[in-house]
C-alpha cells in the first residue's frame, strides 16, 4: 500500500529501520532523513509539545554501529537510486534530501558514544555522495554539552560542515520548567550555548505555543532580553528558527496546548531581527 510522507507525518518505523527515519521537514524545506538515537522513547527532558508516545525520562541505549552503518547505507542508496520518491507520494519540488537529521525519540547527545556515531554517520554521507551538498544537522537541547563526548561530536560535525539546531522554548528558568519540564538554570544555559557556539555552527530553535504562562508578554521579553546578552557576549548564532506545533503531542498537556499564530509569530520575529539576528518563521 502507497504511503504518502508529509510534514504531518513524522512516523520514526515508517520505513521498518531502527535508526533511520524519512521525513518531510517544514524547517529544512524537503526531505530529511532522520537518525534516531533513542528507540527506547527515552529523554531527559519532557517538552508538553512532544509527540513522542510513551515518553519516558532517560538516556539513549547502547548503539549498535552495525546495524546503523547497514540502515543508513541501505536508505541512502534507496533514496538516490530506487523508487523511495514514488513510494511514498513525495511531491516532486520536494524530491531532493536536504539534510540527514540527528534527532528522534529523546535528546540524541546522551548516546554514550555519541561522537563516534556522528563521525560515522559523516563518514557514510560524504563516501555515499550526499554530503557535502546537503546539510548535516543535530537538534538538541544543549544539556549535556559538559561531556566530552558531546563536545567532541560538536566537533565531528562541524568537520563535515554541519549545524547544532539548539532548543530554546523560554528564556526564563520557569518557562523552561513549564514547557520542557526541566530544572535547567540560567547561568548553565548561557554557558552551554557560548560553548556550542564555539564548537559547531549554531541555531536556536524555538517553539511558540499558548499554555499558561508560556510566551506571555513577560516570556517574550525575557527572550528578547537573553538575545540582547547572547550578542553583546559576542555569541555567534547563524539564526533564530521560530516555528509551532503542528502534529499531535502526546504528553498530558496536549489537549490544553495552542498553536500560535503565524501572525502572532511574524511580530516577534520582526522584534528578533531589530536586534540584527537571522530569522525563519515555519507556520
Amino acid at each position: 500500500m502507497t504511503q504518502t510522507l508529509n510534514t504531518t507525518n513524522h512516523d520514526r518505523d515508517i520505513a521498518g529501520l531502527k535508526y533511520v527515519y524519512p521525513v518531510i521537514s517544514r524547517r529544512a524545506g524537503g526531505l530529511s532523513i532522520g537518525i534516531n538515537f533513542n528507540p527506547n522513547n527515552a529523554c531527559n527532558w519532557r517538552c508538553i509539545y512532544c509527540q513522542v508516545p510513551e515518553l519516558q525520562r532517560g538516556n539513549a541505549p547502547e548503539m549498535d554501529f552495525a546495524l546503523l552503518e547497514q540502515e543508513l547505507r541501505f536508505f541512502l542508496d534507496y533514496v538516490r537510486h530506487g523508487d523511495f520518491f514514488e513510494q511514498f507520494n513525495v511531491e516532486i519540488h520536494q524530491r531532493v534530501i536536504k539534510d540527514i537529521a540527528i534527532s528522534g525519540n529523546g535528546e540524541p547527545t546522551s548516546l554514550k558514544d555519541f561522537d563516534k556515531a556522528v563521525r560515522l554517520i559523516g563518514e557514510i554521507a560524504t563516501e555515499s555522495g550526499v554530503f557535502p551538498a546537503s546539510k548535516f544537522v543535530l537538534i538538541s537541547n544543549g544539556s549535556l554539552l559538559h561531556q566530552t563526548t558531546v563536545q567532541a561530536g560538536l566537533t565531528e560535525l562541524a568537520r563535515y560542515h554541519g549545524e547544532l539546531w539548539f532548543k530554546l522554548d523560554s528564556a526564563t528558568e520557569q518557562g523552561r520548567k513549564l514547557v520542557n519540564n526541566t530544572g535547567q538554570s540560567q547561568q548553565k544555559l548561557l554557558a552551554h550555548l557560548k560553548l556550542a557556539a564555539s564548537l559547531c555552527p549554531t541555531k536556536l530553535q524555538t517553539c511558540m505555543l499558548h499554555y499558561g504562562q508560556a510566551w506571555s508578554d513577560s516570556e517574550k521579553q525575557a527572550y528578547l532580553a537573553l538575545l540582547r546578552e547572547v550578542r553583546d557576549s559576542d555569541i555567534a548564532l547563524q539564526q533564530i528558527m521560530l516555528y509551532s506545533i503542528a502534529r499531535q503531542s502526546f504528553q498530558p498537556e496536549a489537549g490544553k496546548l495552542e498553536k500560535m499564530s503565524l501572525e502572532e509569530m511574524n511580530a516577534f520575529a520582526a522584534d528578533i531581527k531589530a536586534l540584527g539576528y537571522d530569522v525563519s518563521v515555519a507556520s
